[in-house]
């Protein structure tokens, strides 16, 4: 680490002390409550260090790009709205403390707590997606991959990112995903989406990749490592902005709309949920859009006190 990074942390680390003072003193939070903050604020904080922002460079962007990370790790509407609280009040901290003219948060719309879901793209729609890509470009046919992996597999972007060629089984048609807790799971993968990392592993056999990231499937050329989420997020963005798609799109898009996409076409809510690595089936519920109405038909439907016996 430099000279310039070492003052940089330095001051991010003294703005967090007066911050504690701040709340403390001035708000007059308890010790439970201050731990709460502090807390989430650390969600905040470690998801611009990974995409190396510093606090006062936030704009409204990497705040959006933030709130679809949590929701993409199956953060519920009613705890995003609390750690996004805390985030807002840091920055209406640092603009009174004179560190920030302007307040980032200020235009940031907060969930609502009725469980709304995100948009759902069509297979048509991952299509138009794919056809704005470049492919004369370097990391066109890389993009397309990405695309593919996301929307065949239901991948979260830092499963994506962390994705290895050690994790690939591509003749057995499965991928081995680390997700949450270091937990792995065996996903199937489609043949269009091998077809397309074939062809982009044509392509990544040209770049000179960093000595310890050899073994990472998505590189960036520029970089020579491994992507980081929010590169994805930002690729994301400006393809869906070139197909001329209106809905509001992240990498938890393709995600949402890969589990969707299985239940609509008969999959078992189980498998769903082994396959998107939910510890919870009320997390599956919450992505792949099952209504309460709908659950309650498949018990009515499903339980052994409920069938008729036949003669």
């Amino acid at each position: 680490m430099d000279k310039a990074e070492n003052k940089r942390s330095a001051d991010v680390k003294k703005m967090l002390q007066k911050y504690h003072i701040y709340l403390k003193l001035e708000k007059g939070f308890s010790d439970n409550t201050l731990d709460a903050y502090e807390r989430d604020l650390g969600k905040f904080l470690g998801f611009l260090d990974s995409g190396g922002v510093h606090p006062l460079d936030v704009a409204l962007e990497h705040l959006h790009q933030f709130s679809a990370s949590l929701i993409d790790i199956g953060i519920l509407p009613s705890s995003l709205s609390r750690i996004l609280s805390g985030v807002r009040s840091f920055y209406h901290f640092l603009v009174v403390d004179g560190y920030m003219e302007n307040d980032p948060t200020e235009l940031l719309e907060f969930p609502n707590k009725s469980r709304h879901l995100p948009d759902v793209l069509t297979v048509e729609e991952v299509d138009s997606i794919e056809s704005v890509i470049d492919l004369s470009s370097s990391e066109g046919q890389r993009n397309k991959a990405i695309i593919e992996v996301l929307f065949s597999c239901g991948l979260r972007v830092s499963e994506l990112c962390a994705l290895r060629i050690s994790d690939l089984y591509l003749d057995e048609q499965f991928i081995r995903v680390v997700g949450k807790g270091n937990k792995q799971r065996l996903v199937p993968i489609s043949r269009k989406a091998i077809h397309e990392l074939e062809l982009y592993f044509t392509d990544r056999c040209h770049i000179d990749i960093k000595p310890g990231y050899e073994d990472y499937v998505f590189v960036s050329k520029l970089r020579k490592k491994n992507l980081s989420r929010i590169m994805v997020f930002h690729l994301i963005k400006e393809l869906v902005a070139l197909a001329g798609i209106e809905k509001t799109v992240s990498p938890h898009t393709f995600r949402h709309s890969f589990a969707t996409a299985l239940l609509d076409g008969g999959a078992n809510l189980r498998a769903i949920q082994a396959m998107l690595g939910h510890e919870s089936i009320a997390t599956t519920e919450i992505y792949t859009h099952i209504t309460t109405a709908r659950l309650r038909e498949e018990i009515i439907s499903h339980h052994p006190r409920n069938m008729e016996k036949k003669d």
